[in-house]
């Protein structure tokens, strides 16, 4: 089984380099850290008392593998999940922040294990995700990363600035599809022309 801190870099390496897209609401970003996650933690890294995006360029990978490691799975909790679980909502805790949580607990409550959706996780949405694993031990981290898929379909069904993320300029899969496919089993997986389908209606 692999560390928190393999599963941190892997999320270092997914995430790439220095961003700075309009499109994306998270502003800068570098490893996927972004620049509201460091303002909030103070990470002012060439000392001027601002956080900016000069700190954001500047933030090497052990910084963000120590971000993510702290911030996205100690601190949450993540440890406390099936470990069938951790790595794929570890993995969504860096792309998406407590949604990664809420999609958790609403896929539990649809399975019959209801929990609030309120993006923590406390005794209720752990004793939720034991019985739903032990229920359905070979589906649940599917069921989960099933989800997440549908969850950046449906930003992109809402905001068409987004929409470069989940589909490529030549219609094929985009980088959000294709994370949250990594994380099922590759019977799961959409084939090419199930994805043109879904996202026929963005033109």
């Amino acid at each position: 089984m692999q560390s928190v801190q393999e599963i941190a870099r892997e999320i270092v390496a997914r995430e790439g380099g220095f961003v700075d897209d309009p499109d994306d609401p998270g502003g800068a970003t570098n490893f996927g850290v972004t620049i509201h996650t460091m303002q909030r933690l103070g990470f002012d890294l060439n000392g001027d008392a601002l956080v900016n995006a000069a700190d954001v360029a500047a933030l090497t990978r052990d910084q963000a593998v120590d971000i993510y490691v702290e911030h996205y799975f100690t601190r949450p909790g993540l440890g406390r999940l099936p470990a069938d679980l951790q790595a794929s909502v570890f993995d969504m805790m860096a792309n998406a922040g407590s949604n990664a949580v809420k999609i958790l607990q609403r896929l539990l409550t649809d399975m019959g294990f209801p929990c609030i959706p309120d993006g923590a996780i406390g005794p209720q949405t752990i004793s939720a995700a034991q019985r739903a694993y032990e229920a359905a031990p070979g589906f649940l981290a599917d069921a989960y990363a099933i989800a997440r898929r549908n969850y950046y379909y449906r930003i992109a069904d809402a905001r068409p600035a987004s929409r470069k993320y989940a589909r490529r300029r030549n219609g094929g899969k985009g980088g959000w599809i294709l994370r949250a496919e990594e994380f099922m089993q590759p019977k799961y997986h959409l084939s090419a022309a199930d994805h043109a389908k879904r996202v026929a209606a963005w033109g």
